[in-house]
């Protein structure tokens, strides 16, 4: 009777399987329940290149006919202390909001100082979500009301309403980034600081958070 040859052992794969990699690094964002800046959000959680280097959880306020920039701060505020009473694994808290004008959102600077106090980041867009939209398009660095950026906005992209193709506007990311650190420079020499630094968005903070890690 003959015996098997029994089968020599064979390598475990030395690749990762992509699927159960843990993200680099993990973020909760709470925005305001308008259309664009959500949109936007949502549409930038699906690019590869953030998906790559975070996993991004968007929270969209809509409550009480939309949420002030204190009520952000307080939910991102709350949320990260859940998370750490839970040990849960998250890296950063965001809050994205605008200035608003004719007449600011109320207590602009005391949600500012306590998000500050409370390791909350912010991105906020003066006077609204627009500029940061527009910068993809054009450099823009005259002054804006809600009204006149929306109005621009449209007709940079050709959209019919307030509502607005996100995915559109991804490829252009680089730019709107390049302008918008350059607006703030310009307005660093000006002296423009907060709330006149009109038009400003601090999206670029928060892209610059979720880019891979150099190397």
């Amino acid at each position: 009777m003959t015996s098997r040859r029994a089968r020599a052992p064979q390598p475990r794969p030395l690749k990762r399987k992509v699927a159960i990699r843990r993200p680099r690094k993990t973020l909760v964002v709470f925005c305001e329940g308008e259309t664009t800046g959500p949109q936007c959000l949502l549409a930038l959680k699906q690019e590869p290149f953030v998906k790559d280097a975070a996993a991004v959880d968007i929270r969209v306020e809509t409550g009480h006919g939309g949420a002030v920039p204190l009520t952000l701060v307080a939910l991102a505020t709350a949320a990260r202390a859940r998370s750490a009473a839970e040990e849960a694994e998250i890296d950063e808290f965001w809050c994205v909001f605008d200035v608003e004008w004719p007449r600011n959102h109320p207590h602009l600077p005391e949600a500012i100082a306590r998000a500050k106090a409370n390791g909350i980041r912010l991105a906020i867009s003066n006077p609204c979500f627009e500029p940061w939209l527009i910068l993809h398009y054009r450099d823009h660095g005259s002054w804006l009301d809600n009204d006149d950026a929306v109005r621009l906005r449209r007709h940079l992209d050709g959209s019919a309403n307030k509502s607005l193709d996100a995915a559109s506007y991804m490829p252009l990311i680089e730019d709107a980034v390049r302008r918008a650190v350059a607006l703030d420079r310009r307005h660093e020499r000006n002296g423009s600081e907060f709330p006149r630094n009109n038009p400003h968005s601090g999206m670029h903070h928060l892209i610059a958070s979720v880019r891979p890690p150099a190397g």
